[in-house]
């Protein structure tokens, strides 16, 4: 939710009170814990000074999504017996064809090479 306090002087002498509110609604919300899934939620925002006629804002925010490292995707594994033989079969050849190895770049970051073009990709010929 995002609320904008316009110049006027009802919404500047209650600005506090609708930051209290509003964090306030979100701490149930962001104090929830679930294996699976992440809350994160904050407020900011600034006041006219003094209370006099200048313009204040103040912005909520609640992000949910799964919980975890957003950088690794979980691959299903497969789960019938014929569908692990193959799985197996598909890494052993993909294995043969591109022989990866891992190497350090000029700058001493390791870097995975291929003896195939794809390889990065999965591509399996």
């Amino acid at each position: 939710m995002v609320f904008i306090v316009s110049r006027a002087k009802f919404f500047l002498a209650s600005w506090r009170a609708a930051c209290v509110g509003s964090a306030a609604l979100m701490l149930p919300v962001a104090t929830l814990a679930y294996a699976d899934t992440l809350y994160v939620g904050g407020c900011i925002g600034a006041g006219g000074a003094g209370g006099g006629s200048g313009a204040g804002a103040f912005s909520c925010v609640l992000r949910v999504g799964p919980a975890g490292d957003p950088y690794i995707r979980a691959v299903p594994q497969p789960e019938t017996e014929a569908d692990k033989a193959r799985a197996a079969e598909r890494d052993h050849r993909w294995l043969e064809r591109c022989r990866p190895i891992v190497a350090q770049d000029r700058y001493g970051v390791p870097r995975y090479h291929y003896a195939a073009a794809g390889c990065d990709f999965g591509v399996l010929n």
